[in-house]
């Protein structure tokens, strides 16, 4: 294996030494040497013995925000640029890796949703997920097949404002380093990464999700710390969409700032939303046909995130006015 210019003064022994002590012992990497060294992973330059002890090590002390911080700054850097549509909004970038298997993934409905009004949306994710029903499933079922192409995704997000990437395509090293999972059994970095990617380098919206609090705070922070525009929220299964039956917090991270634009909900259900049966791919579409039909109605939550993607990413001046853009131009929807 030839040795590249990311590999040059990375003693990869000493760096185990270092992050391997356990959680007690571990010494925490600064943010320059955690960008060489995940540089390196991706560029797929570190052998997979030393690649195992790397990613076990991390899992077992937890990375901090400045490691995270610098493997989210070598994985942008590997990213495709993709050209910001002409206009003042920025697009909106939604990550979906990890589907459904207990409700109805949502995700691609709310992509359509923000699509409608005019905003380019980039959905990035895998084809398959443990068994589980991923965007890219409803997608093809929806007939938006995904891109085969950067070429083509471009196209799409101009022409159409709407493309559906998978993470091969956008971002091989990271791609890898997720099918660790199925050879050591857990997840490691790159699980947290793929939520905070920006292919628009610095010119999107990123729609970010968590479901342990713990990685929301990390999120908050690596984000904050990286200038990053971002609606940051406890997701849905992992999925970044709101839970149709209780809205969770959601933040806007702007400008090195945090703003709460929806607290989360906690009061008893008093009507549950009309969801599909069952959470399969041809279920889910049927439901969301008629959704957009205004045959069946939004959950709430979903229209409330709605309204934060519009004014996040520009599309209304004020939140005020992107919830009446809600209200009023989804007339034909029904909302409950």
């Amino acid at each position: 294996m030839a040795k590249s210019e990311e590999m040059e003064g990375i003693d990869l022994a000493a760096v185990i030494r270092e992050i391997g002590r356990g959680a007690a012992g571990a010494r925490d990497m600064p943010c320059g040497a955690a960008e060489q060294l995940y540089g390196a992973i991706l560029d797929g330059q570190v052998p997979d013995l030393e690649l195992g002890a790397i990613a076990i090590a991390l899992r077992m002390k937890t990375e901090t925000v400045d490691e995270m911080a610098g493997f989210l700054a070598a994985a942008n850097a590997r990213l495709p640029g993709l050209g910001r549509p002409p206009g003042q909004l920025r697009p909106v970038v939604i990550p979906t890796y990890n589907g459904a298997r207990r409700s109805a993934n949502l995700t691609p409905l709310l992509a359509l949703l923000v699509q409608r009004f005019g905003v380019p949306v980039l959905v990035h994710g895998l084809a398959d997920d443990y068994g589980r029903v991923t965007s890219e499933q409803i997608f093809a079922e929806f007939g938006l097949p995904a891109c085969a192409s950067l070429a083509q995704a471009q196209l799409a997000i101009d022409e159409f404002g709407l493309a559906y990437v998978p993470l091969p395509l956008l971002s091989p090293g990271l791609d890898r380093q997720l099918a660790l999972r199925s050879r050591l059994g857990l997840r490691n970095s790159a699980h947290s990464l793929v939520k905070m990617l920006d292919p628009f380098h610095g010119e999107a919206l990123l729609l970010a999700a968590a479901t342990h609090p713990d990685y929301i705070t990390s999120m908050r922070a690596v984000l904050t710390a990286t200038g990053a525009h971002a609606l940051l929220l406890r997701g849905s299964e992992g999925e970044p969409f709101a839970n149709p039956k209780r809205r969770p917090q959601i933040e806007h991270l702007h400008d090195g700032a945090c703003d709460v634009l929806f607290e989360a909900e906690r009061d008893s259900l008093r009507v549950l939303p009309q969801l599909p049966a069952t959470c399969d791919a041809g279920s889910t579409v049927a439901w969301m046909h008629r959704v957009l039909a205004g045959e069946a109605s939004l959950p709430l939550p979903i229209a409330n995130q709605l309204a934060c993607c519009l004014y996040a990413c520009g599309r209304a001046s004020d939140f005020n006015q992107a919830k009446a853009l809600v209200a009023v131009e989804c007339s034909g929807l029904a909302v409950a």
